[in-house]
């Protein structure tokens, strides 16, 4: 049995489809036209979201190897909404560019709406660790030379 549904990975499908045309329209042209100068954290960020876009490319064919991505993006948001924007909203200290990055961060709902927990639970809280080592294999490494 399957443990994530056919519709449910379809639905992952989107969300990375979503991302990734989204991130084409509003990052790549800056990135492959090289005639805009960027100051230090936007051309930081530019970089960060052009790789992030790359990778959710990668969730299309694979779309729960790619979830540890979306559950950056759904972290990283999650805190800056929190730690952040909170703090200003309720401050009444809000200007434009604030007020987009809000906008924009507030469709971390999506992911949130889209991950299959019951399956981030059993393979990322459940599931044992990988070893810290190799399992010990009764040779020395003389012998195996």
């Amino acid at each position: 049995m399957n443990e994530v549904s056919s519709f449910r990975l379809y639905v992952l499908r989107a969300l990375y489809l979503f991302i990734v045309a989204g991130l084409c329209l509003l990052v790549w042209p800056g990135i492959i036209h090289e005639s805009q100068h960027w100051e230090f954290m936007e051309g930081t960020v530019s970089c960060m979201l052009a790789a992030f876009s790359l990778l959710c490319a990668l969730g299309l064919r694979y779309p729960l190897q790619m979830l540890p991505i979306l559950l950056w993006e759904a972290l990283w948001k999650t805190i800056w909404l929190s730690i952040v924007a909170l703090p200003q909203i309720l401050s009444g200290h809000i200007d434009a560019p604030q007020m987009s990055a809000i906008v924009n961060c507030s469709f971390v709902v999506l992911v949130y709406l889209t991950m299959p927990w019951r399956y981030v639970y059993k393979h990322y809280v459940l599931k044992s660790a990988d070893p810290w080592s190799p399992p010990f294999s009764g040779r020395t490494v003389e012998a195996a030379q």
